[in-house]
């Protein structure tokens, strides 16, 4: 193992999404990462890399009592399910903390632990318009916009989860005592948003949506469309910036609305939009190319993936046959990296249990009795 989590052992409960993107995050960055699934695994998916499963019976007594004997010599345990699931199997916070008071729990939910729609099912796209982070997502005279599920399930709530058991943890170190980190996607969704309180309160943001200077309101922070029907997108928004676009496009600034005139925004973005519209994305790129107006083209994830930009800093790379994400952040002197290929299920039962402590005689008497597979 590499990475600047090498030596953390934590214990992951196979889940959906978040979870699983929890999991990998500190497995790439080197943690010790068991992960226990069930007899009805997901489908396969990149989000597993860097560990192999464990098949663990959770409904059988000696499957649990597996899990608290693992859970000893864990720093961490992450989790998944509906608030009050890990207690009905017996492997709660109470269950956990009780043979290892250093634990970190972190618990993974759309509404939280607690409250009126703790126990309510929802996915990303729920969580995110209840937080308030949906709402200004779109364009003027249109309904809210998702993200796909970045802002709930991957941004609000696995690196939130990460965030949270790697804090606990730290303060664990140095009293001692572990605890429960709840991680909500309600919660983490609103976090995220905080910037946005702020420039509501201080006057600065309209709370219509697509009228504002990052929500397709401006001419300059826009996505333009190409005469070969692809994309370019436009992020000029400091002075320097926007003088350096209107040179690119050929403009005049002399001769055109001050950038901060609102009452312009709409005719310029129809200027804009014509001129962007007579030449190819690759030849608006190659205009920009050496110019910091903040112009980039819009790439599939395939093509970012091979994008010489990309390829040059190794954004991506190939494991296992797949094309993905290499781990971020980067680190100087411990650098994290993808560990293996995502697993298959519970390819690494004996493998996996016995470096963590189980011996032989255990594992044959768990594999008679069904606890694991």
């Amino acid at each position: 193992m590499s990475g600047p989590l090498n030596g953390v052992k934590v214990i992951e409960l196979g889940s959906l999404g978040p979870g699983p993107f929890t999991g990998m995050m500190l497995a790439d960055a080197g943690a010790d990462v068991l992960c226990l699934i069930g007899p009805n695994p997901a489908a396969p998916s990149l989000l597993n890399r860097s560990r192999k499963s464990v098949g663990c019976n959770l409904k059988h007594p000696e499957g649990v009592a597996l899990l608290l004997d693992l859970v000893k010599d864990a720093d961490i345990l992450i989790e998944g399910y509906r608030p009050g699931v890990t207690e009905r199997l017996g492997v709660g916070p109470d269950a956990c903390l009780a043979v290892n008071p250093a634990l970190v729990y972190g618990r993974m939910t759309g509404f939280g632990q607690e409250g009126p729609l703790a126990k309510r099912a929802g996915h990303d796209i729920n969580y995110i318009a209840l937080s308030g982070a949906l709402w200004p997502l779109g364009r003027e005279g249109e309904r809210p916009m998702f993200p796909i599920n970045f802002l709930g399930d991957f941004g609000g709530g696995g690196m939130l989860l990460g965030f949270g058991v790697l804090a606990a943890l730290l303060e664990a170190k140095v009293s001692g005592k572990g605890q429960v980190v709840d991680a909500a996607m309600v919660d983490g969704a609103a976090t995220i948003s905080t910037f946005l309180y702020g420039m509501i309160e201080t006057g600065f943001w309209e709370v219509e949506r697509g009228v504002n200077l990052l929500d397709s309101g401006a001419h300059f922070y826009e996505v333009y469309e190409t005469k070969d029907g692809k994309y370019v997108a436009v992020g000029a928004v400091e002075s320097q910036f926007y003088a350096l676009l209107l040179k690119g496009l050929g403009l005049d600034a002399a001769t055109l609305p001050s950038q901060m005139d609102r009452s312009s925004w709409r005719t310029m973005k129809e200027q804009f939009t014509k001129i962007f519209a007579s030449k190819t994305r690759d030849e608006w790129t190659e205009i920009f190319a050496d110019v910091d107006a903040c112009v980039t083209p819009v790439l599939s994830p395939l093509e970012a993936a091979t994008h010489p930009w990309n390829a040059e800093r190794e954004v991506f790379s190939t494991v296992g046959g797949i094309s993905q994400p290499n781990p971020s952040p980067r680190y100087s002197r411990t650098p994290a990296k993808i560990q293996s290929p995502e697993f298959s299920f519970a390819d690494g039962t004996d493998e996996r249990l016995g470096e963590w402590g189980v011996d032989a005689d255990r594992l044959a008497t768990l594999r008679e009795s069904g606890a694991i597979f």
